[in-house]
């Protein structure tokens, strides 16, 4: 597990509370996988680190098994409260492996249903934060988009160039932007395989911003996140997510439901009774 494996010291904790530029030095990474590095700049954040810097970060089959079990392991650890996503400078993730599916046939992808894990990102119910430098095209730029909030440094570039490749995305890009940028800019990146910049992301509401220093921007916000009380992150995530599926009707009962039921946790006695008090909440997860 993650709070086991990764012990900060605690000069190495007074050192990032007070310079929180320096989050960067100090991070203890992980040897136990290949393809990725996981480690805590802060007690209540799991850091992932794309590793593969001579494929740009390629997404194949062992990354995202090992990307996979490190997730989950996170989202079990009950010391987390959020988790970022990184790859390096110069990618976040430049696309699937192609060397790995080029040659393929139809009836071993269909049998074994090849992609369906990528998709696995999504079942998490702690909040994934994406910091993107650099290129996030094809099975990256999907990688991006299945995570809650994307913070983008002003080198990020998007794309879906599958079209190049002779097949379309298969990860779920063309559904998931349909949904983030409207159905004639998602045709558009699509059919045209363009890639476009942080600053066009931004614009068109891909991204949540563009920020220079952007793991350790990422990084605060999820300290923030990990600040408040667990059981209220989780359902406001759930709450966003179906306002993607369900009509308005639908998604407002169920936030109004989901708000009824925070009702029965000690969290919402104890941030309102300390808003009252005008004092600091003390959340328990409970």
């Amino acid at each position: 597990m993650f709070s086991r494996a990764f012990q900060i010291t605690t000069t190495a904790l007074r050192t990032v509370s007070r310079k929180p530029s320096v989050i960067s030095t100090i991070r203890l990474m992980s040897t136990q996988y290949e393809h990725i590095l996981t480690s805590r700049p802060n007690p209540s954040v799991a850091l992932i680190t794309l590793n593969r810097p001579k494929a740009l970060n390629a997404l194949s089959t062992p990354l995202f098994l090992e990307l996979n079990k490190a997730l989950f392991d996170a989202d079990a650890d009950q010391g987390i409260g959020a988790i970022v996503l990184t790859g390096s400078d110069k990618a976040f993730a430049a696309g699937a492996d192609i060397k790995e599916m080029k040659d393929k046939e139809f009836s071993d992808v269909y049998k074994n249903n090849f992609l369906a894990n990528w998709g696995e990102l999504s079942r998490l119910r702690k909040p994934v934060i994406a910091a993107v430098s650099g290129y996030a095209l094809g099975g990256g730029c999907e990688l991006a988009l299945m995570c809650d909030i994307i913070l983008a440094s002003p080198t990020a570039k998007f794309g879906q160039p599958e079209i190049n490749l002779g097949v379309i995305p298969g990860g779920g890009g063309s559904q998931r932007l349909v949904h983030a940028i409207g159905k004639s800019r998602a045709m558009e990146l699509v059919l045209t395989g363009r890639m476009v910049s942080a600053q066009e992301a931004d614009q068109w509401g891909m991204i949540s911003r563009v920020t220079d220093n952007v793991v350790e921007e990422a990084i605060k916000m999820a300290t923030e996140i990990s600040s408040k009380g667990q059981l209220a992150v989780q359902a406001g995530k759930e709450v966003v997510n179906a306002g993607y599926e369900l009509t308005l009707a639908e998604g407002l009962r169920f936030e109004r439901r989901t708000f009824h039921g925070l009702f029965a946790t000690k969290d919402q006695k104890e941030g309102m009774a300390a808003f009252a008090e005008k004092r600091k909440a003390e959340f328990t997860h409970s």
